[in-house]
């Protein structure tokens, strides 16, 4: 595999929580800058119909991710308006308070209890999401996240916004670029407290951190060839994979996706295997 087997500073149980809300804060907002909604959100729509559900399961959701900007652009964009759950391995219990908050009109809830996205409790039935935390999952757990959701026929999105296609050496360069970026991003942050300010321009931690976790998670990324190699085996007639790399209007570069999709009819059914879109 290309993958290269790295640390994240976010993976580690004794990371304090405070930076990581501070790092998760970060990525929501970058995920705003990217227009990251505007990949995810047909992609789950037709996810949705293929599995004739209107529950979304989102795993390792950090600070929120994209997906509260996500159901609003299904809405506005599809007429949908699923029941979305999202959960993390360590719940960001801020960013649930403040979700849960908001109440059943949004139709997203936060569990603040923990979930592992390698073990989704079978009370968790929807469509599967992981956006920007595939990666952190090693090639076993990975490949057990893959299996877990071909056996329960659930359909699954994953979305990662690096393909990892660039030569390995070159992922190193990120991380001058990624300090600017934090730099740069850091007041686009909502909510933006005094805390991230003052590790961001006072006290460079938090640009260090994030600078570091941007170039490992590059060079973490599954490739197109990696996800085939996890894919070994996972073949069905009533179950289709897809792979494809994306660019949203504007984004720097071309993103990765993989889908998996239950099939109801036999009309519908192409040949088993993992499919390539453009």
């Amino acid at each position: 595999m290309k993958r290269m087997s790295l640390f994240e500073f976010e993976d580690f149980r004794w990371f304090p929580g405070g930076l990581r809300e501070c790092l998760t804060l970060y990525i929501a907002a970058m995920h705003r800058v990217l227009g990251t909604e505007r990949i995810l959100a047909p992609l789950l729509a037709r996810a949705l119909e293929a599995a004739a559900t209107d529950r979304v399961v989102d795993l390792c959701s950090g600070g929120g991710g994209p997906l509260l900007q996500t159901t609003a652009r299904l809405e506005a964009d599809h007429g949908l308006r699923p029941d979305v759950t999202l959960t993390d391995l360590y719940p960001n219990t801020d960013a649930a308070a403040r979700i849960n908050a908001a109440g059943d009109a949004a139709r997203v809830r936060y569990l603040q209890n923990s979930v592992d996205a390698g073990q989704v409790p079978d009370t968790l039935q929807g469509v599967r999401t992981m956006v920007c935390s595939f990666h952190h999952m090693p090639p076993p757990v990975a490949r057990r996240i893959l299996q877990d959701a071909f056996e329960k026929r659930q359909a699954l999105c994953v979305l990662e916004i690096s393909d990892n296609s660039q030569p390995r050496w070159l992922w190193w360069t990120a991380i001058p670029a990624g300090v600017l970026m934090v730099l740069l991003l850091t007041p686009l942050i909502r909510p933006l407290r005094l805390r991230q300010v003052l590790l961001t321009y006072a006290l460079p931690v938090l640009p260090l951190l994030i600078a570091w976790d941007g170039a490992v998670s590059n060079a973490r990324t599954y490739t197109e060839e990696d996800l085939r190699e996890l894919l070994a085996g996972l073949e069905a007639p009533d179950y289709q994979w897809e792979i494809s790399h994306p660019r949203a209007p504007g984004a720097p570069a071309t993103m990765l996706t993989l889908v998996g999709l239950p099939l109801r009819t036999q009309a519908s059914r192409p040949e088993p295997g993992v499919r390539q879109e453009a």
